[in-house]
């Protein structure tokens, strides 16, 4: 059963927060779990994750933004990507706008160009799978062309709620259909 939280003091994150046991060091939340908070977005090079951004140093920032860090435990970076992609895919169904979406991220196509939604990572610490998923509420501090939130009149901790149910459902289901089935068996025919 996957845990979750709204946290709704407001907390700011700089990449630190993606790391082992956050859910229980910081929130007294132990085992699998899915945290939400609002704050700023600024992560500094010591905390990129994405060798790609660190890299060419780009800049992920945002004045204010939705988070949801989660943690599961026992899995692989390939389950933690998978289940990413579903994390977003969700995220993308829920809002039921014109949005794209490209790997991890969420677009609007605009006229002036793709306006960018969402910035998340997935990645492995000793003990578990970690994702950041930050939707942008607003379009400050952000370094590219976004969209928000507040463009759609979402209304935040409302969709993080939802968000936080829809993708514990489908994660609670993923582990049921992995406890129903039988091995298959090799059967040479002579």
């Amino acid at each position: 059963m996957m845990k979750n939280l709204f946290v709704e003091k407001k907390l700011d994150y700089d990449g630190s927060q993606l790391a082992p046991l956050f859910g229980y060091v910081q929130h007294k939340l132990p085992g699998d779990s899915i945290i939400a908070f609002i704050g700023a977005c600024d992560v500094t090079l010591e905390h990129m994750v994405d060798a790609e951004d660190f890299v060419v140093g780009a800049k992920i920032k945002s004045d204010h933004m939705l988070h949801f860090i989660i943690e599961i435990f026992g899995q692989t970076l390939f389950t933690a990507v998978s289940l990413q992609r579903l994390l977003v895919a969700t995220a993308q169904a829920l809002l039921d706008k014109k949005l794209r979406r490209e790997g991890d991220d969420l677009y609007l196509d605009a006229p002036d160009g793709a306006k960018k939604l969402s910035v998340s990572i997935a990645s492995n610490s000793s003990v578990s799978a970690m994702i950041h998923l930050g939707i942008n509420i607003e379009n400050l501090g952000t370094p590219v062309p976004t969209c928000a939130l507040k463009d759609f009149n979402i209304e935040p901790k409302t969709f993080a709620l939802e968000l936080m149910k829809k993708f514990s459902e489908e994660y609670q289901s993923i582990l049921e259909a992995t406890q129903k089935v039988k091995p298959l068996h090799y059967h040479p025919k002579n």
